[in-house]
């Protein structure tokens, strides 16, 4: 029988939670009524929605539970949060502005915009750390700005940005903020109130929930324009019969999270400065990316000065990681992410993504620092090649 690997790859998904798994069997089997039927079957669906609304709503702190609106994932998410509140402003402008190490899904988004609205976008930049500085959103602002697109978290590199000090910035002049939370939710990092969004895209199997399910969260009073219609589901913003199963999945992912039933951030953060902290020191000249303080408990970007981060992956059957977001893999091209915050081409090539969730051990930390170090120096370029 073979030995599973060490799965440091958290950030591209999370596996389910067993718990989880039990509170959606059962709408699976026998109750399996449609939510909007107005039968018993009906009803118990829709009872279970509600339920799980109102989880979600607790875990990222919104008011009120009819503010979340269930999407097939954060991709969806974002795309009804950019063009549902882009175009609701329509009258009052046709700017955007976001960031160069957003999700791809955000920036193809904000392109969509541009490509087939007419709107203009503004990049900001990064500094090294991969924070976009508030003083820079500010200045990119134009009287025709309806929205700005910040990531919470950062997808590769971990780095949290300040979302409440940009919040202090467009809030005053009536601009939409919406921020891509998919990677922050699951470590209890994101409440809209104390962070001052208005709109925030989630998914469940950042957090240990099933796959094909996410939310978007809507401030009250907001107004945004559908981007799937018919059948009026989810307040007329996203058509289509609910899936049950998955909904039920994500509430209860998110309730354990909320009733402290995993094991807290400060334990994976050990785990990830543990790992660290012996690569760095066994490793000569190898680099973390991303803010040293402010980034998530469990990334680490990690560069490799010349070695390929993918023939490095090839040689470790024994471990599961990545070399940036799993949505880049195959694309032949450096991470933008990287780019972005400074690293060159081959840099960027060279950077490992490990990423550690709470079903890793304190064994699979000392036999992946192991595994990576003897592995890497087999690759690392001899003092006299290296000249």
């Amino acid at each position: 029988m073979n030995t599973p690997p060490i799965y440091l790859d958290h950030q591209a998904t999370t596996p389910l939670d067993e718990r989880v798994l039990e509170a959606m069997l059962p709408f699976f089997t026998h109750e399996y009524g449609n939510p909007s039927s107005p039968h018993a079957c009906g009803r118990t669906a829709a009872r279970a929605i509600r339920t799980a609304r109102q989880q979600v709503a607790d875990l990222v702190g919104a008011k009120n539970p009819l503010e979340l609106v269930f999407t097939s994932g954060a991709t969806e998410a974002n795309h009804l949060a950019i063009l549902g509140a882009a175009l609701a402003a329509r009258p009052h402008g046709g700017h955007i502005v976001t960031t160069a190490i957003e999700h791809k899904a955000v920036l193809a988004a904000c392109q969509q915009l541009v490509d087939h609205h007419g709107y203009t976008l503004t990049r900001v930049s990064v500094d090294r750390h991969g924070r976009a500085h508030p003083a820079d959103i500010a200045a990119a602002l134009t009287p025709n700005t309806v929205l700005v697109s910040v990531m919470h978290a950062n997808n590769e590199i971990g780095t949290l940005q300040r979302l409440a000090a940009i919040a202090e910035i467009t809030a005053p002049r009536g601009i939409v903020l919406h921020t891509d939370a998919a990677q922050s939710t699951g470590y209890g990092l994101l409440d809209v109130a104390e962070l001052g969004v208005d709109l925030a895209s989630l998914s469940a199997h950042k957090l240990h929930g099933p796959k094909g399910i996410g939310a978007l969260y809507i401030r009250g009073g907001l107004r945004i324009t559908a981007q799937q219609t018919g059948g009026g589901q989810e307040r007329g913003l996203r058509a289509g019969t609910p899936n049950v199963p998955a909904i039920v999945g994500f509430g209860a992912a998110a309730h354990l999270i909320t009733t402290d039933a995993v094991p807290p951030p400060t334990r994976i953060r050990a785990l990830r400065d543990r790992l660290q902290d012996r690569l760095l020191a066994t490793l000569p000249g190898a680099t973390v990316n991303g803010h040293p303080h402010r980034r998530l408990p469990g990334n680490l970007s990690l560069t490799l000065p010349g070695i390929e981060a993918t023939d490095l992956l090839d040689r470790l059957p024994g471990i599961a990681a990545s070399t940036g977001s799993a949505c880049n893999t195959g694309s032949g091209e450096p991470s933008h992410v990287l780019t972005a915050i400074g690293l060159t081409r081959n840099q960027a090539r060279a950077t490992l993504r490990l990423s550690i969730g709470r079903t890793t051990t304190d064994t699979d930390i000392d036999q992946a620092a192991h595994l990576i170090t003897r592995t890497a120096h087999t690759l690392m370029p001899t003092p006299a090649n290296a000249a």
